[in-house]
């Protein structure tokens, strides 16, 4: 399932095993708000895709990268890394990537706090 491309499409970026993914997928569903989800780990976002949400994100890619987790560690990417390498890590690694994470048109937002993800439904 590709990122939306108009801002009528809402895609959830999920993991179900997240605690705070699950949050999100819950409150959109509470306020009645249509939307996709794409389980980024059964269907892992292509490197052209991470590109594109680093720039729907407007943040750099180190900020939506889960760099305390072991998996970061053993990526070997530096702490000075810029955001080429950063997001070839995350295309390796799916299960880096910050959860939850909405995107509708152009615009994305990382659900931490999850009052975030709200801002896109304006």
């Amino acid at each position: 399932m590709p990122l939306p491309t108009s801002d009528e499409r809402l895609l959830l970026l999920h993991n179900p095993r997240c605690s705070k993914s699950r949050a999100a997928k819950a409150l959109l569903e509470e306020r009645g708000v249509a939307f996709e989800e794409r389980r980024y780990l059964d269907e892992p976002l292509a490197r052209d895709e991470l590109s594109d949400l680093a720039e729907r994100l407007g943040l750099p890619a180190r900020e939506w990268v889960r760099t305390g987790d072991e998996a970061w560690q053993q990526t070997g990417v530096a702490a000075d890394a810029d955001d080429a390498a950063v997001l070839d890590a995350l295309a390796g690694h799916p299960s880096l990537l910050q959860r939850p994470i909405l995107v509708r048109g152009r615009r994305a937002a990382v659900g931490r706090p999850l009052e975030r993800i709200l801002e896109l439904l304006d």
